[in-house]
């Protein structure tokens, strides 16, 4: 099994769960999971979790996103997006056979960049949107984009966001660069569509790219071509150590952790994941270095992740406990309200949650004791 976290850079025309079917494939583990939806339309920052590591998602739940984009002004769509069909300013439909130019800038005039910028503040801060009827928001259990492709009414509650930062950058013609920042279940596609009802030209989103998701930057990111790449490589370095050595089986699951280094902050690395390219190394095997490739790797060393928690390597002892479940005491640790738990250097164990002073009750365990843990 490869437990895992990295982030995907992911291109346009894939759906989330076409990038977590590419990710099986490639590495060969069944259980993968995403940690933020992104449209298809959307490029960028995808975090992505592997093996017993899906078990953290929740804690990743809450996390900011930042993007950047591109709106068009003029007329606004069905999806409110590229994808959509045209519509007018009014939302009704266009008739039949009109073009979406006939009502951009040839025939009306576009609000200045200033008057734009002055209808910010009702979209910053926290604000009550509606999300798009082309989204996976239930209407009584049923997907609200189903019942948009059928043309069915689609009702559905506005919802308490907060938009952190929403600032245009530049405009050029009938389209807006723009950089948001905002809270997690946002839909930068209502912001645009919403900001174009009230400029009253209507507005759609052209193009969207997701630079950061919580912890997660885009300058850490990979593509999923470099990433089949990398374990391609990666494969042909361990049929080579075998091959010089008694090494019986491996996998990509053997394959260490980049050595860590740079300042620990409450037992988490706080540098970036690839400021010093790391070697890769087979954990407990007799295979020499010179037989694996060198390479940075781009999986995230277990602390580097939730570094909003602190890292506590456990005794023995302490171990045992949390692998049954039960209680421990992490004295070090009073003040935090949840806690990462190694059984060594490399070996996450556990997140743990404070219940009294210093007692603290495993919340997810990813070895419990009848499973085999690595050494």
């Amino acid at each position: 099994m490869l437990n895992a976290v990295l982030i995907i850079d992911k291109p346009a025309r894939l759906t989330s769960h076409d990038v977590v079917n590419r990710l099986r494939r490639i590495t060969g583990e069944r259980s993968v999971g995403h940690l933020g939806t992104l449209d298809p339309m959307a490029t960028g920052v995808l975090p992505m979790v592997l093996g017993r590591y899906t078990r953290l998602a929740q804690f990743f739940s809450d996390a900011r996103k930042t993007y950047e984009g591109e709106i068009r002004l003029g007329f606004a769509t069905t999806t409110y997006d590229a994808e959509g069909d045209p519509v007018a300013p009014t939302g009704e439909p266009l008739p039949a056979g009109e073009a979406p130019s006939t009502i951009g800038p040839s025939t009306q005039t576009l609000p200045t960049l200033d008057q734009i910028r002055a209808q910010l503040p009702a979209f910053t801060g926290r604000i009550l949107q509606r999300p798009p009827d082309f989204s996976a928001k239930k209407v009584k259990g049923v997907p609200a984009y189903k019942l948009a492709r059928r043309e069915k009414p689609v009702e559905l509650a506005p919802v308490e966001v907060e938009v952190h930062r929403f600032e245009l950058l530049s405009m050029e013609g009938d389209r807006v660069r723009f950089v948001a920042e905002v809270s997690a279940g946002t839909y930068i596609r209502s912001l645009a569509h919403d900001l174009g009802q009230v400029l009253g030209c209507g507005a759609h989103l052209a193009s969207l790219r997701r630079t950061a998701s919580g912890e997660f930057n885009i300058t850490n990111a990979i593509t999923i071509d470099e990433l089949m790449a990398y374990t391609e490589e990666l494969k042909q370095s361990l049929a080579l150590a075998r091959s010089n050595t008694n090494l019986s089986e491996s996998s990509l699951s053997d394959v260490a952790y980049g050595v860590t280094t740079g300042e620990e902050v409450n037992g988490n690395v706080a540098d970036s994941p690839f400021s010093s390219p790391a070697a890769l190394s087979l954990k407990a095997s007799p295979a020499p270095a010179a037989a694996i490739a060198q390479a940075p790797t781009p999986y995230l060393h277990p602390r580097r992740i939730l570094t909003h928690m602190p890292s506590v390597t456990a005794a023995p002892d302490v171990v045992a406990a949390i692998r049954n479940g039960r209680p421990v005491n992490l004295p070090e640790y009073s003040d935090a309200p949840l806690v990462k738990v190694f059984a060594s250097r490399d070996l996450l164990l556990a997140v743990a949650q404070r219940i009294a002073g210093t007692l603290f009750q495993p919340k997810v365990v990813l070895y419990s004791g009848n499973e085999p843990m690595p050494e």
